[in-house]
């Protein structure tokens, strides 16, 4: 789907706030409430928007510590068996297949490191999982996972064009 400038404004607004009525992102963006509430049907019925959701700061839940584990898992096992088995954790907030030597990287979230340490076990104990290479995470400098919002590589700007005079090299 070939998305426009107003759709793109439309999700950058919902990114931002998915609670926003469609009357304020209407005035945000320069449409009417009517227009903004078509478009966004058709975005979600294309697929462009899969939902809405709330963003819950971990630590209010008690998960104050996460890692970055790299699994190495033997011969070919496939990535759905191990997105099955890394599933079964729910300490494991995402998980993907990766390039180099790894064959998939998992997110963990838990209340401490002990907690983070027990849940590599849980996962190195599966029969496909060779070995573990963790990472504890020591702060956040970027935390925006829905930062691309309404963006494309294509339409980013040069980050120097909105740094500080003489905070980039040239």
């Amino acid at each position: 789907m070939e998305l426009d400038r107003l759709d793109r404004d439309i999700i950058g607004a919902l990114v931002e706030d998915a609670r926003a009525t469609y009357a304020e992102i209407g005035h945000r963006i320069g449409l009417s409430a009517s227009a903004v509430k078509r478009r966004v049907d058709r975005l979600r019925h294309a697929g462009a928007i899969t939902g809405f959701s709330a963003r819950i700061a971990p630590q209010a839940l008690g998960w104050t510590t996460e890692a970055y584990v790299e699994l190495y898992c033997q011969g070919k096992t496939s990535p759905s068996a191990i997105g099955l088995a890394v599933a079964q954790h729910p300490e494991v907030v995402s998980a993907c297949t990766i390039t180099g030597e790894a064959d998939a990287l998992l997110h963990i979230r838990a209340t401490d490191v002990r907690h983070v340490e027990r849940v590599i076990e849980r996962i190195a104990a599966e029969p496909f999982v060779v070995r573990t290479k963790s990472s504890i995470v020591l702060s956040r400098l970027v935390d925006d996972a829905q930062r691309i919002g309404a963006t494309r590589a294509e339409d980013a700007t040069d980050p120097r064009q909105h740094a500080i005079s003489g905070a980039w090299p040239a």
